[in-house]
């Protein structure tokens, strides 16, 4: 399974590494999205972001 990431809020005025996972997860601009493999990495790093984005599940 995979997962649809889409940035929904700013990364501005967030802390260096909530900044850092925003990246790392490769999302760059509000509205940009990235089909990411469903792991445990990913699914923690969307958790300590989980306000900044939107997530769906893709067969």
């Amino acid at each position: 399974m995979k997962l649809k990431i889409t940035l929904t809020k700013s990364k501005i005025g967030q802390k260096p590494a909530k900044v850092a996972t925003v990246r790392s997860l490769g999302l760059k601009k509000i509205g940009s999205s990235v089909v990411q493999e469903d792991t445990p990495a990913i699914r923690g790093m969307v958790a300590s972001v989980a306000h900044l984005v939107k997530v769906e599940e893709i067969q």
